[in-house]
């Protein structure tokens, strides 16, 4: 059997008890939408990022598209990013009409490249959209310097940065707005999908509450601006609440476990991650880098491991985004890290015994190379 890059089900015996009390409390509460269990989570999910509003809603990819229409982005608007994310990054932007503008990664740390922001803002530019990645943040002062010389907004993706830190800001309240995803992989997972978004402008939280739901204020039905059916669900938002209570016991699982990968996978010319100046990683994802990647990962198959390659595809190669005028060649960094990195597993119930499997076979295979 093929070495899991994720599972949860031993997570899910250590916390099954409260889970489920969780989903029984919804259950019996009489109140299935919009009750206190979205409510409760908000609050603290706010608390936890020291930011006044957050706003749940069913997935990442709305939280995005959600957030960029409450700051103001609609169609013909340039947004700033990165083709070295997960696609719902950019499909969120494409699906507002507004355009998504590439900029490079860091070779060093895979993560927007802030020097090349400034030449790629024109008259169109409305959004800076940085993504922080793999568990760590991009580096924040260039942009909030630039968005408040030209009149921009930040928009933080935060899917992969649960609990990150920047010079000690946390992951979400550094910009205008922030977006995450709950997906079961993330650093905080929801059994299911879910997001949220994150706000300090009392105009902003507004919008997004209407955007949510239809378009409504909650309690009338009466749409004021056209929206979309995106409702953090009670027993997720319960489950998400218990989860959050131990947000930080994970992260520091996680980084338990990056220092075991450290530790055994030191001198074999694999290139592991740097964390960048002034950042708290979280772990989301354990991207390691090696010029004959796809050789590594076809032996390994033999030792029945079998690993993630995020990301094999920029975005800007795909051909779902071919209206754009990015095209192979353009991003060079992002091209060649798409060859080169892959993915170890990370998780924080991961055992001693599937991690040190994983360290001895990619040590055997990389001494064959």
């Amino acid at each position: 059997m093929a070495t899991l890059v994720w599972d949860y089900v031993q997570e899910y015996d250590d916390e099954r008890d409260e889970i489920l009390a969780g989903v029984d409390r919804v259950f019996r509460s009489g109140r299935l939408i919009f009750g206190e269990s979205g409510r409760g989570f908000e609050r603290e999910f706010a608390a936890y990022h020291g930011v006044a509003h957050a706003v749940g809603v069913d997935n990442g990819t709305n939280a995005i598209k959600i957030a960029l229409q409450s700051l103001g982005v609609g169609p013909g608007d340039e947004v700033i990013t990165v083709s070295n994310t997960a696609a719902p990054t950019v499909v969120a932007i494409d699906a507002l009409g507004a355009v998504p503008v590439f900029v490079d990664v860091r070779a060093e740390d895979y993560l927007m490249d802030t020097a090349l922001v400034a030449e790629a803002i024109t008259e169109r530019t409305r959004c800076l959209l940085p993504v922080h990645l793999y568990g760590q943040c991009v580096e924040m002062a260039p942009l909030e310097r630039l968005a408040a010389e030209h009149g921009l907004v930040i928009l933080e993706d935060c899917a992969q940065a649960h609990g990150a830190r920047h010079h000690g800001r946390i992951a979400g309240g550094m910009g205008d707005a922030a977006a995450f995803s709950f997906y079961p992989t993330k650093v905080l997972g929801a059994y299911g999908d879910g997001g949220a978004m994150l706000t300090g402008d009392d105009a902003v939280e507004q919008r997004m509450r209407r955007l949510r739901y239809y378009g409504m204020a909650e309690r009338y039905y009466v749409v004021e601006t056209p929206g979309h059916n995106s409702r953090l669900d009670e027993v997720q938002a319960e489950i998400l609440r218990g989860k959050l209570r131990r947000l930080d016991d994970y992260i520091a699982a996680r980084r338990a476990v990056a220092a075991r990968y450290a530790e055994g996978l030191a001198g074999t010319g694999l290139e592991l991650p740097a964390v960048a100046d002034g950042n708290d990683h979280v772990y989301y994802l354990y991207v390691v880098r090696h010029p004959r990647r796809d050789e590594i990962l076809a032996a390994l198959e033999a030792y029945g491991i079998s690993l993630n390659v995020s990301y094999r595809w920029p975005v800007h190669t795909m051909s779902g985004f071919a209206h754009l005028d990015d095209r192979r060649g353009s991003l060079p960094v992002t091209e060649r890290l798409a060859d080169e990195i892959f993915s170890l597993p990370m998780y924080p119930s991961l055992s001693k015994d599937v991690q040190d499997k994983v360290i001895m076979a990619l040590r055997e295979v990389l001494q064959r190379l």
